[in-house]
């Protein structure tokens, strides 16, 4: 009699599991995103299942029911299955990606690139915050704003963040970009700086090279033409020397003009002791080539100050807030 009472609670109790396992749920316990580029809609929660549908990113579901690190979800069709936890995206987090891509489409771009591999985008600036979804390899990125975060324990670290960390880094560079994904368009989020490579134009990365810089970023100030008129852009370069994680944006600052008699860039200006802030406003003139003026927020220890310059020809000098040129300090 006791065996057959022992017996009875374990079927009771495997019915329980399985009824509280597979019940269906007529109200949604809340509603989520699809946080992936394409997410497999399974059939069951359990280890042999079959494919019932695929989920795009950004996909509204109701949540039903949750087991473990699986989700029970209902799209708008109708549709009902099970995903992984880690492919969802709470409200709360989708409306955040909203308003990011809205701040980024308002933002000035400081640097255009490509992702170098798998990246995670995030909602801010970290590891350890909400990621939104993966971007794949080679990726068009704008480089709009750049923070520099403490790299959290390392029991916080994805597998794939942990392989490209710098070993005895306190601090690292995150960027907000616009990623120009091929099914979603601009998605806008956070990513490791390291994962993107930029996209920099010839002959800057030689220049840039030969003087030890790591780009930040560069700048169009107007164009000249060469001995055949072909138009030849100008630019503003700045970078810093040293790993990521600096306070700095820039430390660093050259200005490559167009020489065509000699069929060649020339430096015509360097500045090497600021402590930058992007994002560079630059004003240009109406009638090209004209003078160009460019002003930013350098960091002191008495707070941000602003620097103008203005680039006059293939001349540049840092001018006052009228546009007038600035007083040289005196040299010993």
């Amino acid at each position: 009699m006791r065996k057959l009472l022992l017996g009875f609670a374990v079927v009771l109790v495997i019915a329980v599991g399985l009824y509280v396992r597979y019940r269906p749920s007529s109200k949604p316990i809340e509603y989520a995103y699809s946080g992936n580029r394409h997410t497999t809609l399974w059939s069951t929660s359990a280890q042999v299942r079959e494919s019932i549908g695929t989920l795009n990113f950004g996909e509204r579901l109701e949540v039903l029911q949750r087991f473990e690190d699986q989700v029970r979800v209902k799209t708008e069709g109708g549709l009902v299955g099970w995903i992984q936890e880690h492919d969802l995206m709470t409200a709360d987090v989708w409306e955040t990606v909203k308003d990011l891509g809205k701040s980024a489409a308002a933002m000035p771009v400081e640097a255009v690139g490509h992702t170098k591999v798998l990246a995670n985008l995030h909602v801010g600036p970290g590891r350890d915050t909400p990621r939104i979804r993966q971007l794949g390899k080679d990726v068009h990125v704008d480089m709009l704003e750049r923070r520099v975060p403490e790299i959290p324990s390392s029991s916080s670290v994805t597998a794939e963040e942990a392989g490209e960390a710098t070993p005895g880094a306190k601090k690292e560079d995150w960027w907000l970009i616009r990623a120009n994904t091929p099914d979603e368009g601009p998605l806008a989020g956070w990513i490791l700086g390291r994962f993107v490579e930029l996209d920099v134009p010839e002959p800057l990365p030689d220049y840039a090279n030969s003087a030890g810089m790591r780009i930040v970023g560069w700048f169009e100030l107007n164009r000249v033409n060469d001995q055949n008129g072909a138009p030849k852009a100008q630019y503003l370069l700045v970078g810093t020397h040293g790993p990521e994680g600096q306070a700095c944006d820039f430390t660093l600052m050259r200005v490559y003009t167009f020489a065509p008699k000699h069929d060649r860039y020339e430096t015509a200006f360097i500045e090497s002791d600021v402590c930058g802030r992007l994002p560079i406003d630059i004003t240009k003139a109406t009638t090209p080539p004209g003078d160009v003026l460019f002003s930013f927020k350098d960091i002191t220890t008495s707070g941000l100050e602003d620097r103008k310059y203005k680039l006059i020809q293939t001349v540049v000098r840092r001018v006052s807030d009228s546009g007038e040129p600035a007083p040289r300090k005196r040299k010993r």
